[in-house]
């Protein structure tokens, strides 16, 4: 039996056995074998439902603002801008170093409630904050962590607080955890005379003279995931890219089967997230500021940030529209996907108020078209037109033009939705054409938001579909077709 205490310090008493995967209650439903795991585990009805969801990158690293979250990585990597900026702005590295923002990350003006109201208003259903970057700065109470939100910086339990508001607000709660990345994130600083090469600064991660992932690294990054379960009982955890190394693997299995058990005694559904490496029926498979280009056969998400150079708060950030960002949720959803939705707010506490305008108005758009996103599932193909749209890691970028002629499906029982990427007065859906519906009965037709009757034509080249004389919204446009059963 391997036990570690969960403190650095080993001031506290709290252990956890790492051999096992029965949760604290005892429940041993799930093993750590993708086989077991698949067996049992279903994805939740509600992550499913949800489709759109909050990610918040946000720790130290928002202080000096500049680049991007990878500050602090980069602040050690000799003749990068980063660098450089650090001794024009802050000096020497050995006089101020990474650890030395701690103390001027105050959150003095941030209310976890106004977050809250503001995520539910954009239409969001789930909200991950980031628990723990690479930094190795733990935005919680941890026991195991001394360098974290209660004891430094802004001196409060941020996940702790973020939980509990936006439970109040009927949002699911979830988190991520970025701990594996901490192992080599630091790692350029050792190179150099400065802070980092202080060993007892263990915020700075381990010096790895050859392997950076061990056994021992392991089980430390395991205990650190179970104490997040422990203590927040997340509904949902996201991973970056580095937990499918060969050697944290096994670990990982561990977790998944630890968690999975936990949560059947929490009564609760729960998702783990990852990048790549794991089999997409025992988890979903994300994929950063990019997106499938075709129909998925297991639920996937896309992760992504309105800012387009920075997850974290940045001066001078460029920010993507709300009509970007809501085509690419139609086109997500369509294939089976959910939008994770990235935020960076600015180490005070505040939401910059560009980033707070795209929030709202992704959920004026979801307040007249949601009934075509929330609570569907793809119908036989995910869409039609001759627009290409971004596929893949690190796409989305540059927004697509779209025409009226480019269109997504969804479906909910006996009700199709075809959403169309733009305002026209006419458009033609070649998917619904005479021998498509030839066994249906169409009962009704209708745009989301409009009390106007709409004109429509079955025709043998498809479905004819008229808009209104006035837009009901901006950015896209849901019709819906309701039949007498499902349509094949």
């Amino acid at each position: 039996m391997v036990v570690l205490l969960l403190s650095c310090q080993e001031a506290s008493k709290k252990s956890y056995d790492i051999d096992s995967v029965a949760s604290p209650q005892g429940t041993e439903v799930f093993q750590p074998n993708w086989e077991n795991i698949a067996k049992n585990y279903q994805f939740p009805k509600w992550f499913v439902d949800s489709k759109f969801g909050i990610f918040i990158h946000w720790g130290p690293y928002a202080v000096p603002a500049f680049g991007n979250e990878w500050y602090p990585r980069h602040m050690y990597q000799k003749d990068s801008k980063t660098y450089k900026h650090h001794i024009e702005k802050w000096g020497a590295h050995d006089e101020f170093g990474y650890k030395d923002f701690i103390p001027l990350f105050k959150a003095e003006n941030f209310d976890a409630d106004e977050w809250a109201k503001l995520f539910k208003a954009s239409g969001a259903k789930y909200v991950v904050p980031v628990a723990e970057h690479h930094d190795g700065f733990a935005m919680y109470d941890s026991e195991l962590n001394k360098w974290n939100s209660v004891q430094m910086g802004p001196e409060k339990d941020i996940v702790g607080l973020l939980k509990s508001a936006v439970e109040k607000e009927g949002l699911v709660f979830g988190l991520s955890t970025h701990r594996a990345e901490n192992a080599w994130f630091f790692n350029g600083g050792m190179e150099f005379p400065s802070d980092v090469q202080d060993m007892n600064i263990d915020l700075y991660g381990r010096r790895y003279d050859e392997q950076v992932y061990t056994d021992n690294f392991a089980k430390e990054w395991l205990t650190h995931t179970y104490e997040l379960i422990e203590k927040y009982e997340p509904k949902l955890i996201w991973f970056d890219w580095t937990v499918n190394d060969s050697i944290l693997m096994p670990y990982f299995n561990k977790f998944m089967a630890y968690y999975y058990n936990s949560a059947l005694d929490w009564g609760e559904n729960v998702v783990v997230n990852t990048k790549q490496g794991y089999p997409t029926d025992v988890q979903v498979w994300d994929v950063e500021r990019g997106k499938s280009d075709k129909m998925m056969k297991f639920p996937w998400q896309t992760d992504t940030s309105i800012g387009k150079k920075s997850w974290s708060y940045i001066d001078g950030e460029e920010n993507k529209t709300a009509e970007q960002i809501i085509h690419d949720l139609i086109d997500i959803v369509s294939k089976n996907g959910n939008l994770l939705l990235n935020i960076g707010p600015r180490a005070d506490g505040t939401i910059t108020d560009e980033q707070k305008s795209v929030l709202l108005s992704i959920g004026e758009w979801l307040d007249i078209n949601g009934e075509a996103i929330y609570g569907t599932r793809p119908w036989k193909k995910f869409g039609e037109g001759e627009t290409e749209s971004t596929k893949g890691s690190f796409s989305d970028n540059k927004a697509v033009a779209y025409t009226a002629q480019d269109m997504r499906f969804t479906k909910k029982g006996n009700d199709l939705y075809v959403t169309a990427l733009n305002w026209s007065d006419k458009i033609l859906v070649k998917s619904l054409d005479k021998e498509t519906v030839s066994d249906t009965k169409i009962l009704d037709v209708s745009l989301l938001g409009s009390e106007d009757k709409i004109d429509w034509k079955l025709t043998d080249e498809g479905l004819e579909l008229s808009f209104p004389l006035e837009k009901q919204c901006n950015h896209a446009y849901s019709f819906k077709r309701s039949f007498d059963k499902e349509v094949g």
